[in-house]
């Protein structure tokens, strides 16, 4: 623990005590829980930042679509914006287009019965871990294998939103961004008895950016030297994931996550960019939707379209399906 750390402990200590209490008063009944007529399957984790929860969100929904069930999705949107205009919900709806409702709100509960009077019967609860007020059939943790504990710390001393005794609520655990983590596994395994699943992300292309819209696909060695920006929660990663897909990466600026650009930075990356000699600009399929007018400059700009691959996909969806309908039939829900 660092100073910084040191000065922010007592906070730490409270915010995991008020985390501890209530999710005792929602396991005892103290704090009902509100149930929609469907099958939830809620996709989150223990720490703030990125751990793959959208592109795991997106599969879920699909793989639910392609069965011929009625699915959507409850998100509370960054900020809670229910107009939808956050980059995540963007980036579900350019990605599942109308076959797939979405909810955004914070009110999920809210959210879900209009979408049941739309005809959904199976919701994907988004970033759902620690929204206990709705009840779920199958929770799904996702833990990152580069950065599984955010340090060990609770916020704002650290990253966790919850100790890592919360996992005992967790149905199935995805460690993500790796293959075989065996530290990890044992970390979990302290914790929870919960199957244990890998998954990695995927590259599905690295798109153009013309005149603010999706273009065309290129290859990562047609790139030339290439400048990366991102505005995510797990920075470090993109950058790992580029140079894994063979994209020579010459230089990069983050922001925080969820950055929506301005001029002034559009100005700023160009600058940078220049100067490291490169050739083009590449960011997250997320920052695509937060772009200001950065592919009106002098560089080309590309995302990347990303998708997630699960590891013993057939079982993980099999376990998936099992659990969700055990607990239906004990009562948490019904379709």
């Amino acid at each position: 623990m660092n100073a910084w750390q040191g000065l922010l402990w007592p906070l730490s200590a409270a915010y995991g005590a008020a985390a501890h209490l209530r999710a005792r008063a929602y396991r005892t009944g103290l704090a009902k829980q509100e149930r929609l007529d469907g099958v939830v399957i809620s996709v989150g984790n223990l720490t703030v930042g990125g751990t793959g929860k959208t592109p795991m969100v997106a599969w879920i929904a699909e793989r639910l679509a392609r069965e011929g069930k009625r699915v959507g999705i409850l998100t509370r949107g960054y900020g809670g914006e229910e107009s939808g205009t956050s980059d995540e919900v963007k980036l579900l709806r350019g990605r599942l287009g109308e076959q797939v409702p979405i909810g955004v709100g914070a009110d999920r509960a809210a959210k879900g019965r209009e979408l049941a009077r739309q005809g959904v019967e199976w919701f994907v609860l988004d970033d759902g871990f620690q929204h206990l007020r709705l009840a779920r059939n199958v929770d799904i943790v996702l833990i990152d294998a580069s950065n599984p504990f955010g340090g060990g710390h609770l916020l704002p001393s650290g990253r966790l939103r919850e100790p890592k005794s919360a996992l005992r609520r967790a149905n199935v655990i995805v460690i993500t961004r790796s293959e075989h983590a065996p530290a990890v596994e044992a970390a979990v395994r302290r914790e929870s008895q919960a199957p244990i699943f890998y998954a990695r992300t995927k590259l599905d292309g690295i798109r153009r950016v013309a005149g603010g819209q999706m273009a065309e696909t290129v290859a990562a060695a047609d790139l030339g030297p290439a400048f990366a920006f991102c505005g995510v929660g797990n920075p470090g990663a993109f950058l790992a994931d580029l140079r894994e897909w063979g994209v020579q990466v010459a230089g990069h600026k983050f922001f925080r996550d969820h950055h929506r650009y301005t001029a002034a930075d559009d100005v700023e990356v160009l600058r940078e960019a220049e100067a490291a000699g490169t050739r083009a600009l590449i960011c997250t399929e997320k920052d695509f939707y937060n772009l200001h007018a950065i592919y009106r400059g002098k560089l080309p700009v590309f995302y990347c379209a990303i998708s997630m691959r699960i590891e013993r996909e057939e079982e993980f969806w099999d376990t998936v399906k099992k659990i969700a309908n055990a607990r239906g039939e004990r009562g948490i829900a019904s379709v």
